[in-house]
């Protein structure tokens, strides 16, 4: 009975695990946004963060990269590359990041 115990204990700690392991991987064309942006929130940098920020504001800001609504210095030439399911998935995957 005592074997079980263990076995059901660890068992437990596994599964409480299972989230933090569970965790979606980035779509294609995500990773490429850390090379500017900076994933923890202790980094001071004058590129904003994306990760946790609503995803319609990102889709938002990429769509407007890309039509030239907004200026930008490699953003425009970066968001020309993404189609709209591409840049939705993206900013998705970072608002789903904390």
């Amino acid at each position: 009975m005592k074997t079980l115990s263990v076995i059901l204990g660890i068992a437990t700690i596994v599964a409480s695990g299972l989230p933090v392991l569970a965790a979606s991987p980035p779509p294609p064309g995500a990773a490429s946004c850390s090379g500017c942006h900076a994933a923890g929130a202790t980094v001071t940098s004058s590129i904003s963060r994306l990760y946790g920020r609503d995803a319609g504001e990102i889709t938002t800001a990429m769509a407007g990269f890309r039509d030239g609504s907004l200026p930008a210095t490699v953003m425009n030439r970066i968001a020309k590359g993404f189609s709209d399911d591409e840049l939705r998935a993206i900013a998705t995957w970072l608002a789903a990041q904390k």
